[in-house]
């Protein structure tokens, strides 16, 4: 390998100070126990920083309260394989403030986990791009004990990351995401059919998984859906004897900011959403005007912001401040992402309407914060929203904020 030049070498350098310094927050004071950050929240709470690249985080994606006090956290690493990592935080019951969560190593060597999710009988499963597998919560300190669910799944392409979630029935949901962008090679016309959605085992879908017997085996595993390009968000909610599964679809990148829309999708049995073919309502892909009937796809339940990038879906726990909710984490670059937002359930038991912003003003400030990146949420025992950032490599919570202390009067004279 050639050496760089010392007047690149020189800017190279000037320049690491400035990009550390942009991925980290500057504290605003206190919020309970922890360091306040300044991003935006309803009134009456804050948002405390827990932990960082101090800690040892690299990429974050997932968390996940285990039991009570314990959150388990899946760190992708990078997008290099195997450099991935299961971590345990717990946070400390008294010390000086601002206190800092304490982070363990569980698993290492991971190969870019990202699912994460509590199945039958307690078990976590943990979702790696090529496998799923599971293990019992062992006592703190104790040693994993990794049982292998699925294996062999495709873990190259632009999409090889797995989200995972339960439906009733002990049906396990699983997404394989698209081996590309739009089908498209260069400056070529998009094939048609698209090799990702052919065979018995295509890409661009979501699979259920249905366990079952003594040991919880898979029974069955097939497409559930497809025509999906991107499934990092999957939520099931009660509804019938098999819930209803919802998926969040990071939709192709145009570059336009405004186009395509994300797609907010009722997932059906056998039925087809429209990747590569289809965007938005029914509408034709670029390249593909004229050359495939979008009528014959699935119409999206609702359109998100373009570029909004939804990576993550949890219906709000009952008895919490989310419960009626669909709660959604956005990281997408445009200013309709970078938020976690929830969705009002309506009488049908599907979201609906505006979002509501539980985390939500944070573009980049100078000084302040990094623009926000949410990739993982969750909410804990105690009702309190906890969030993790890949890029930024932190995990955060909303907290009540205490009311400011009434001002002593002054003596009389």
């Amino acid at each position: 390998m050639r050496a760089l030049p010392s007047s690149i070498l020189k800017v190279l350098l000037a320049t690491l100070p400035a990009l550390a310094a942009a991925r980290g927050y500057t504290p605003q004071g206190a919020c309970g126990d922890f360091a306040r950050l300044s991003v935006a929240s309803p009134p009456g709470t804050c948002v405390a920083l827990l932990a960082d690249e101090a800690e040892g985080l690299r990429a974050p994606r997932r968390i996940l309260e285990v039991a009570p006090g314990r959150y388990w956290i899946a760190d992708m690493g990078s997008w290099e394989p195997r450099r991935g990592r299961l971590l345990e935080m717990t946070l400390p019951a008294d010390g000086p403030a601002p206190r800092r969560a304490r982070i363990a190593v569980l698993a290492s060597g991971l190969d870019r986990p990202s699912g994460l999710a509590l199945g039958p009988g307690g078990k976590v499963y943990v979702g790696e791009a090529g496998q799923v597998w599971r293990t019992v919560v062992p006592a703190p300190g104790g040693a994993l004990q990794r049982e292998t669910v699925l294996d062999q799944l495709p873990a190259d392409g632009t999409h090889p990351l797995k989200e995972i979630a339960f439906g009733p029935g002990n049906r396990l949901y699983v997404n394989v995401g698209s081996s590309s962008d739009a089908c498209r090679e260069g400056s070529q016309p998009p094939a048609l059919p698209c090799p990702d959605g052919q065979g018995e085992r295509p890409r661009a879908a979501v699979y259920e998984a249905q366990l079952g017997g003594p040991q919880m085996t898979v029974q069955r595993f097939a497409p559930f859906a497809t025509g999906l390009r991107n499934s990092m968000a999957l939520a099931v909610l009660p509804g019938g004897a098999e819930g209803r599964v919802l998926q969040g679809e990071n939709s192709i990148d145009y570059r336009d900011p405004q186009s395509p829309p994300e797609e907010l999708n009722l997932l059906q049995r056998g039925r087809h959403y429209g990747w590569p073919y289809c965007v938005g309502m029914r509408r034709n892909a670029q390249g593909y005007e004229g050359r495939y009937d979008c009528a014959k796809t699935e119409a999206p339940l609702a359109l998100w912001p373009a570029h909004a990038a939804p990576l993550q879906m949890i219906p709000g726990p009952a008895s919490t401040p989310f419960a009626g909710q669909l709660l959604v984490a956005w990281r997408g670059p445009q200013a309709s992402g970078h938020r976690v937002v929830g969705f009002r359930l309506g009488k049908d038991g599907l979201p609906a309407g505006k979002p509501i912003d539980w985390l939500a003003g944070w573009h980049a400030q100078a000084g302040a914060r990094p623009m926000g990146r949410p990739t993982g949420i969750a909410v804990d025992r105690a009702g309190r929203l906890l969030v993790v950032e890949d890029y930024n490599r932190t995990v955060l919570m909303l907290l009540p904020q205490a009311p400011a202390a009434a001002p002593t009067p002054s003596p009389k004279k």
